[in-house]
């Protein structure tokens, strides 16, 4: 069902004449939604005492919001007052007032996904997401991170995209020059090809010819279309339109035709990232968020659903545009996945002797940007086939470091359970003797637990990475340790190479509805490996936040000192 909405531009703390011309609108119109681009309030900095007054007001409930509005961070910071609201209201102003936060993805009960990426960039943070949810700056890490949405309803940033205006015939009025631009939002737009695209500009109101996107399959004709339009302040004195109404069905599809007045997208020669899949299940197994309950808000609802929705990106312990990620254990971020040291881990800082002069637990997660529950669910081929590849480049990155830091004593374990109806697709590393390896004590491990448990028998295959091929449910394990002059290979001589010279083997446990598949399987092996079966389940693992961040911090240091973060020397 299609829905009306409204848009305001930045309101600037004029509460009153905003919300009575939202009431009056309401009146006539039956609004489902109002969005504000821009700042809400007036800046903190030059706040008047009728400012303060106002503020207040709101927060006491003494305006009338008429109907759901939402928000982001505009240019300036949020009053202190409000950031108290947020903390205690879980987002919620007052009533109808709600605050998307500065990195969002949120799905309205009309089923409207709105994706949010508030504030300026941050040029003082080169990589990884921003720490203060209050401060009105994101970094291109922020960005990235919402790729993972895949898809937008509604895009809202608080600059315009990059190169926005290539292509168009649109000029600015009285010859203004353009407002500030970003080229990560760009990419995010190119990425979501959200149907509109609002921003904000404070005398200067926009809006461009739509554009339309390269369809996902070249012989379909539907094309996504895009509608990029800015929206100067409320109340301004050039008398620049500052509300724009229209009415949007999410589940319509693209048009089958492109409209008349349509350019070629401006984006289109960006290296950009496919549409990533949409989540499609429930919580995972090894979540690593610091918040128990993430159900999705539905503001103001009043169905009765028989079964839960299907959770948001937002909601995934995996995705990083999920608000409450435990970010503090993110140690890298590439083009298509990234990396973060593991909640309650196996080992502990004393596990391996060899690598005492680094005391972390190295027990790494690969996790790809992309919501999926497998590689192979990934939709666009061209982003399976480089997430994969992308997540054994760090694997291998990882395999290098551990042998290099251990003076060629350590191998490596990697794992991972794919199955359809799982969550979002990750691997596990840990080190482990090469010795053990080389002497087969891994690989019988592995085979002798899925004997005791009845499982059907580990085939040895050839993988080649840079492609995932196999069909169905399964559990896979990559067993690697380093080269020696034993093994007779010119490779084993050569410590200038950047790849993890060695040998490996790949084993693939297939999984079916015949037999209870035990999640753990692969860290109940290693804990039997390590000596550290009392450490096999991770929920008794458990560390102190500083704990955490400590070692993050170490290993972090570590791996992109030692240049094995190859994440470090690439542009987005």
């Amino acid at each position: 069902m299609a829905s009306k909405i409204v848009v305001i531009g930045a309101i600037n703390g004029q509460f009153a004449p905003v919300f009575d011309k939202l009431t009056k609108l309401q009146l006539k119109n039956s609004f489902a939604l109002a969005i504000v681009v821009g700042d809400v309030f007036a800046d903190p900095s030059v706040a008047s005492k009728d400012n303060d007054s106002a503020l207040a007001a709101l927060l006491e409930g003494k305006f009338n919001v008429p109907l759901p509005t939402y928000f982001t961070f505009g240019q300036h910071s949020l009053p202190q007052s409000v950031v108290d609201r947020l903390e205690a209201s879980d987002g919620e102003v007052c009533t109808n007032l709600y605050f998307l936060g500065k990195r969002s993805t949120t799905k309205t009960p009309e089923g409207i996904k709105i994706v949010a990426l508030g504030g300026s960039l941050d040029f003082d943070v080169a990589a990884g997401l921003s720490k203060d949810r209050y401060l009105p700056f994101h970094t291109e890490g922020d960005a990235k991170a919402l790729h993972g949405a895949n898809t937008a309803d509604i895009l809202i940033t608080s600059y315009w995209p990059a190169a926005v205006r290539t292509g168009s015939k649109v000029v600015l009025a009285d010859n203004n020059q353009d407002p500030p631009t970003e080229q990560c939002i760009s990419n995010l737009c190119a990425t979501l090809k959200p149907r509109y695209h609002f921003s904000h500009s404070a005398s200067v109101f926009y809006e461009r010819e739509p554009f339309f996107h390269p369809a996902a399959d070249s012989s379909d004709p539907a094309k996504p279309i895009t509608r990029f339009i800015s929206l100067s302040s409320f109340g301004n004195q050039s008398g620049a339109k500052s509300l724009y109404a229209f009415t949007l069905d999410p589940k319509a599809s693209p048009p089958a035709t492109i409209p008349p007045n349509a350019t070629a997208s401006p984006f289109t020669s960006i290296n950009k990232k496919r549409p990533l899949p949409d989540q499609q299940t429930t919580h995972s197994h090894f979540r690593f968020s610091d918040s128990g309950d993430q159900s999705q808000r539905q503001h103001n609802s009043k169905r009765t659903r028989t079964r839960p929705p299907p959770p948001t990106p937002r909601e995934c312990f995996f995705c990083l545009s999920n608000p409450s990620l435990a970010t503090h254990l993110i140690v890298s971020i590439g083009s298509e996945c990234y990396l973060t040291t593991a909640k309650g881990p196996l080992p502990t800082r004393a596990t391996y002797a060899s690598l005492e002069s680094n005391p972390f637990p190295f027990h790494i997660l690969i996790i790809p940007l992309s919501h999926a529950p497998t590689i192979r669910a990934i939709d666009d081929p061209t982003t399976r086939t480089s997430t994969f590849t992308e997540m054994a480049r760090y694997r291998k990155a990882l395999q290098t470091m551990v042998s290099s830091l251990s003076n060629d004593e350590l191998g490596a374990v990697t794992w991972e359970v794919s199955r359809e109806k799982g969550v979002h697709v990750h691997w596990q590393f840990l080190p482990v003797s090469g010795n053990m390896v080389k002497k087969g004590l891994v690989e019988a491990a592995f085979r002798v637990e899925a004997e005791n448990e009845k499982y059907p028998t580990l085939e040895n295959v050839d993988h080649k990475d840079g492609a995932d091929d196999i069909e169905g449910d399964y559990f896979r394990v990559w067993i690697w340790r380093p080269a020696t002059s034993e093994d007779g290979s010119e490779e084993a001589q050569d410590s200038t190479r950047p790849q993890s010279v060695g040998k490996e083997m790949t084993l693939i446990l297939p999984l079916s509805y015949s037999f209870r598949f035990d999640m753990q399987f692969g860290r109940r092996v290693m804990a039997k490996l390590l000596g550290l079966e009392g450490r096999a389940d991770w929920k008794a693992c458990g560390q102190s936040e500083t704990e955490e961040k400590e070692d993050a911090e170490g290993f972090k240091k570590t791996f992109g000192e030692g240049g094995w973060d190859f994440s470090l020397n690439e542009e987005d």
